[in-house]
């Protein structure tokens, strides 16, 4: 049974010190970002929000819809974004369809192949039915390490010319565009790709994050799938390519939920032992994963996590390959898992692989930041209206559609400067955190001395961490008999959004037999309610209008909570994880409103409300041996 205690301390009527967010900065933003220059997008009716689009909408612009034409806004501009578009045939769908192929200069079986993918498209994306053709290039169901070893791309695929000068042109359109919006202080545009690993269906995908102006992008072309699958190749390039380029990188991966467990294996893709050179080149270029994003949450599954009642939130049960599959949760999908896994592998290892912290983005296809259940212009182009949404992919039995989708992510940083080089090392060093939407303010910190009353300090930062660590350190090692780590928690509403519910420290550890254990205890909640004999919280009272989709004026919940807790379980000879899971009180789902405007009384199998919720980084801490 899952036992919560008592908060130490849970307030709602403090405000949150201004000078405690002076230092570093809190930055919003989205890493994961497509736009028309991505294949899959293109072929999913994004036919012309390209990245000045993508840029102009994050800043909080007003610009037309790629599918309906209709004009969107962002009510909130984000602090930075990295267009995030495909390595794989960058651009070259989209060059077809409006440019051709000049065949002439191609080899007869380069030549045949070009014509094959000239009526593939007209087929498809001229009759609108690009979603099928998105569907039917997915590669089959198989194991992750044969499909590796065989190269599958998907049959349509592997038919695409090669059009190096296509895809050059269009690095070069993204690389100069982002030069172009990049405001060092304002707003920062990260130079970045993704690289889209999905051997037998699985996602193996990961964003790729630079430092880079376009000068540096310019000497060399994004690695994609089409050059290697195996993480290990894009970490070898990335090595090579920040010595020969001075630029810094790092990779995020994401949508673990559906790797088939391979995300966070316990061997490499190519079925090999984590070796010593292995753990450290995955720790070096991985330092954070997406805990959520659209394609559904990365946190924890029922099926893993049986006693955590939040645990089914946006599930999302669909493989990304052409034949359904049944799907079932694997410990290397999820997160929380994959960090007790970690700390496991690391007894034999000597260094945990799966060190992560946590960060969240959109993964959105029509170059528009949407995270907002109100504002959500849904995964492609097509799903931005409601009865697109409603429909379902393609005429596959269990197939997924647009409600299916959630409304998420963004990205919380807090970096020294709102700038590339600071927003780099803060994802470095892990001192970010994830949201599934909303802009919910957290602050989380640990340490052996850390006191209640530095929750109301003005300079909170400078004395937590001078005593301590932030979200995403390592707890020193305990030097004192029966000392017991401390913990500070602040939690504040989105000022647009809903009032918060509860705060939960999650901890992960390893018990004396070597065997994995994880609590949840709530700390700080809203509201008059006692933890009931079981030690549970009871849930926050639902108080969407079911006619407006709207919460009333009166609504419960707290404007901010703040929390100092101790560990009362602590075992000094027990290597743990802690991180924060904030609540909100219940909230309209995107598909619940869609269904509203329809005249429908609900969205068939999906939920009418969720909680929103932020993530923190974990802290860490290991016994000295």
């Amino acid at each position: 049974m899952t036992r919560t205690l008592p908060a130490l301390v849970a307030v709602a009527s403090l405000s949150l010190p201004v000078a405690a967010q002076s230092e570093p900065r809190l930055l919003w933003g989205d890493t994961h970002l497509h736009t028309t220059y991505s294949s899959d997008a293109f072929s999913n009716n994004n036919l012309v929000a390209d990245p000045d689009i993508a840029y102009r909408y994050a800043r909080g612009e007003p610009v037309t819809h790629p599918y309906h034409k209709a004009r969107v806004q962002m009510a909130t501009p984000l602090d930075f974004l990295v267009v995030s578009d495909h390595a794989e045939f960058l651009g070259v769908t989209r060059h077809i369809y409006y440019d051709g192929i000049d065949t002439s200069e191609l080899g007869w079986m380069d030549a045949a192949k070009a014509r094959f993918a000239a009526w593939v498209l007209q087929r498809y994306i001229g009759r609108g039915e690009g979603r099928q053709l998105f569907v039917d290039v997915l590669p089959e169901p198989g194991d992750a390490q044969d499909a590796a070893r065989a190269g599958q791309l998907g049959d349509n695929v592997s038919t695409l010319p090669p059009m190096p000068e296509v895809e050059a042109g269009a690095w070069r359109v993204i690389t100069e565009t982002a030069d172009r919006y990049n405001e060092p202080g304002t707003f920062t545009a990260l130079i970045g790709w993704e690289w889209s690993s999905i051997p037998g269906g699985s996602n193996l995908h990961r964003v790729v994050v630079s430092d880079a102006n376009a000068e540096q992008a310019a000497t060399f072309q994004p690695i994609g799938l089409d050059d290697s699958p195996y993480p290990e190749d894009l970490w070898a390039w990335l090595e090579e390519t920040a010595n020969a380029s001075g630029v810094d990188f790092l990779a995020i991966p994401h949508n673990s939920n559906i790797s088939k467990g391979f995300m966070f294996d316990t061997r490499t893709l190519r079925g090999e032992p984590f070796s010593e050179e292995y753990v450290a080149t995955r720790r070096r270029w991985e330092p954070i994963a997406e805990i959520t994003q659209i394609k559904g949450d990365s946190e924890t599954h029922p099926d893993l996590s049986p006693e955590d009642p939040f645990a089914d939130f946006e599930p999302y049960p669909h493989y990304i390959q052409r034949w359904h599959t049944p799907y079932k949760a694997a410990v290397g999908d999820y997160l929380r898992p994959a960090l007790l896994r970690g700390m496991q592998m690391e007894a034999e290892l000597g260094a945990n692989p799966y060190q992560l912290g946590f960060i969240g983005s959109t993964d959105a296809h029509t170059a528009l930041s949407s995270a907002e259940e109100d504002n959500f212009h849904g995964k492609m182009a097509t799903d931005s209206i409601p009865v697109n949404k409603q429909l379902g992919w393609s005429d596959e039995e269990e197939g997924t559609n647009g409600w299916a989708m959630s409304a998420s992510g963004r990205a919380a940083i807090w970096a020294e400067d709102n700038t590339r080089g600071a927003i780099l090392t803060a994802m470095k060093r892990r001192e970010v955190y994830a949201t599934s939407g909303p802009r919910i303010g957290l602050r989380f910190f640990a340490g052996w001395t850390l006191t209640p009353e530095l929750l109301a300090a003005p300079d909170i930062y400078q004395q937590a961490t001078r005593a301590g660590v932030p979200m995403g350190g390592e707890l020193p090692a305990v030097v004192a008999d029966n000392a017991v780590p401390q913990f500070l928690v602040q939690a504040l509403q989105d000022p647009d959004g809903a009032p918060l519910d509860r705060i939960q420290i999650i901890k992960g550890w390893i018990d004396g037999a070597g065997e994995s254990r994880e609590r949840i205890y709530d700390v700080a909640w809203s509201t008059e309610r006692e933890p009931g004999a079981d030690g549970s919280l009871p849930p926050v009272a639902d108080r969407v209008n079911r006619r407006t989709g709207k919460l009333p004026p009166d609504a419960p919940g707290a404007p901010q909570l703040l929390a100092h807790w101790e560990d009362p379980d602590f075992d000094p000879g027990q290597s743990a994880f802690y991180y924060v899971r904030v609540l909100q009180v219940p909230t309209a789902r995107h598909s619940y409103l869609d269904a509203l405007a329809m005249g429908m009384d609900s969205a068939a199998d999906y939920p009418d409300t969720i909680q929103e919720r932020a993530y923190s980084s974990p802290i860490w801490y290991r016994p000295a041996y």
